[in-house]
């Protein structure tokens, strides 16, 4: 099972590009995050043309994130549980020959300190919670997406510049650090040991051309899905295309049972 993640940043802007990409790679599994719209606007139509079964959870004009799927998704869950009056569109989850698979959109967090950071923080909370939740089912799961966490210095260009950057505080870190110590495997780092291993470039000061980057989109492997872990790469390419995302894709390959 080939499972690829992807910030698209506006999937009605992006459409041609990610269509392409499809066509080129066909993953088994598509996780969308800041898709940008409602649900009844996302183009989801022309994805079914592309095979796949579509289930959206949309918001206007911010965050959002989608599960696209060639064999149909059951049990969808679209919400993150513990914070039933939160409103923001940043998860949605669903089985998919037979593995638990989640599309995350985890808060930015910044400007800290404030609400905005406070939120990113108890939103991990949730997921770790929600972690312990599924492990206890002892089944295969994936939680992918945009994590919005730079797990280590090495994943980021300059881990100076981010000193003071909600997605490199040491109390990030730990939250992330304590998803791991749940049992779960980060996919990219169970196999590759590399630096300047980016996932995202701002559109801002060349970040892109100079290869000022961050890793900050991650596969989070319960025991059983790590056990079928093949490959995770970063896919470098549509970060160049003509109207391009911020964000580039991250592939995850899980062997058949």
């Amino acid at each position: 099972m080939k499972i690829a993640t992807w910030n698209v940043n506006s999937a009605k802007a992006r459409l041609p590009l990610i269509t392409d990409w499809l066509r080129l790679t066909s993953p088994d599994v598509v996780l969308f995050q800041e898709i940008k719209c409602e649900t009844a606007a996302f183009p989801g139509a022309a994805f079914e043309e592309l095979g796949y079964h579509v289930a959206v959870v949309g918001q206007k004009a911010y965050n959002g994130v989608a599960l696209l799927s060639k064999t149909p998704a059951e049990d969808i869950l679209t919400r993150l549980p513990g914070e039933p009056e939160d409103e923001q569109a940043r998860y949605i989850e669903a089985t998919v020959a037979g593995v638990r698979i989640a599309s995350l959109y985890l808060p930015n967090g910044n400007p800290i300190p404030g609400e905005k950071f406070a939120y990113k923080l108890r939103w991990m909370d949730r997921l770790y919670a929600h972690a312990r939740d599924l492990l206890a089912r002892e089944i295969p799961f994936v939680l992918g997406g945009d994590y919005n966490v730079i797990p280590q210095d090495r994943d980021v260009y300059s881990p100076a510049d981010f000193a003071g950057d909600a997605l490199a505080q040491p109390e990030t870190r730990a939250k992330f650090r304590a998803l791991l110590n749940l049992g779960l495997t980060e996919a990219y780092r169970a196999l590759h040991d590399d630096d300047r291993a980016y996932s995202f470039w701002d559109y801002q000061a060349g970040c892109w051309p100079r290869d000022k980057g961050l890793r900050i989109d991650h596969f989070l492997l319960s025991p059983q899905a790590a056990d079928r872990l093949a490959d995770c790469v970063i896919d470098r390419g549509p970060r160049g295309g003509e109207k391009a995302s911020d964000h580039t894709p991250v592939i995850l390959e899980l062997r058949d049972v």
